[in-house]
C-alpha cells in the first residue's frame, strides 16, 4: 500500500507502526524516545485515510487531547497500518519546519497551542505512566539509537546542500 508522509509516497504494509515506516524511510519525524510512548515528539496529523490506522490505544488516550484527536492527530510511536488504502500524514516537526519557512509569525500560537493541549492532559499522562514498567536499560538504548538517528539525519541534510568547492568534496551537491 501507499503511504503519503509529508508529501513524498512510501510502501507500507498492515502491521506496520507508523513510527517504523517514517524511520525507515528517513523521513522527518520525532521519536526522541525511540517510541515508547514517553516525549510526545512523534505527532503526525493524518490528512487522510485515518480510517486505516489502529484504533487510539490508552497511551494516545492519555496524550491526546480531544482537539488533537478532532484534528486527526496520532502518535506514529502506537499508530498501526490495519487495512490497505491510501493513507496520507504530516508530522509535527515537518508542519513547525513549512510554518516557520512560509508563516514564522505563526509560530507562538502554534506553541501555545501545543502548550495547552499538552497542559489539559497532564493528569492523565501523569497516570497512565505511573502505570507502566519500562526496562530501564531498553528505554535507554532506545532513546540513544533515536538520537543517533537524530544526528545521521543533520549530517544528510548538510551534506546534501553543501556548497563549497573543494575537488576533495564528495557531497551529492557537488556530483549534481
Amino acid at each position: 500500500m501507499q503511504i503519503t508522509i509529508n508529501n513524498k509516497q512510501y510502501e507500507a504494509n498492515v502491521g506496520d507502526r507508523l513510527l517504523d515506516i517514517a524511520r525507515a524511510n528517513h523521513e522527518h519525524i520525532g521519536y526522541f524516545c525511540g517510541g515508547n510512548a514517553l516525549c510526545q515528539t512523534c505527532y503526525v496529523k493524518v490528512l487522510e485515510g485515518g480510517e486505516l490506522l489502529s484504533p487510539l490505544n490508552e497511551e494516545e488516550t492519555a496524550f491526546l487531547s480531544d482537539n488533537l484527536v478532532k484534528e486527526g492527530t496520532r502518535m506514529a510511536c502506537q499508530a498501526t497500518v490495519e487495512k490497505e488504502g491510501t493513507l496520507k500524514m504530516v508530522s509535527a516537526v515537518e508542519e513547525v519546519k513549512r510554518m516557520f519557512e512560509n508563516e514564522p509569525l505563526q509560530l507562538a500560537g502554534y506553541a501555545a497551542k501545543m502548550g495547552w493541549e499538552a497542559l489539559v492532559k497532564v493528569p492523565d499522562t501523569l497516570l497512565i505512566q505511573s502505570k507502566r514498567e519500562l526496562d530501564l536499560f531498553e528505554v535507554i538504548s532506545d532513546v540513544i539509537s533515536g538520537i543517533g538517528d537524530a544526528f545521521q539525519l543533520i549530517v544528510r541534510a548538510f551534506q546534501s546542500s553543501c556548497c563549497c568547492s573543494t575537488e576533495s568534496c564528495t557531497c551529492e551537491a557537488k556530483k549534481g
